[in-house]
């Protein structure tokens, strides 16, 4: 079982910076592959950012890229995503998630542990 706690969301003004975290705790036979997803009010969970188990291997959707960076730090059992030049588009619900295995996937049904999610504000 494997446990994910986000933290760092908040209120920030349109064109700032802001990094969200999650942190993980739980046993795991090897890296998984973490990502970020969000929802919007009255939207659908959308996929954001993932990282490969060994952090090699990214993947974005089209409207982050450039702007996002997802990371992590294995010895910390953490994973990152650096936000810039924010948007009132970005403003989202924003859940971490984490496969079973350690190759990346966009799909949300192929995460299985989820956090309980952080409040990201983007005022305009």
């Amino acid at each position: 079982q494997v446990q994910l706690v986000e933290s760092g969301g908040g209120l920030v003004q349109a064109g700032g910076s802001l990094r969200v975290s999650c942190a993980a705790s739980g046993r795991t036979s090897s890296w998984p592959a973490m990502a970020w997803f969000r929802q919007a009010p009255g939207k659908e969970r959308e996929f954001v950012a993932v990282i490969s188990g060994s952090g090699g291997s990214t993947s974005y959707t089209a409207s982050v890229k450039g702007r996002f960076t997802i990371s992590r730090d294995n010895a910390k059992n953490t994973v990152y995503l650096q936000m810039n030049s924010l948007k009132p588009e970005d403003t989202a619900v924003y859940y971490c998630a984490a496969r079973v295995s350690t190759i990346i996937s966009t799909a949300d049904h192929e995460y299985r542990y989820w956090g309980q999610g952080t409040q990201v504000t983007v005022s305009s």
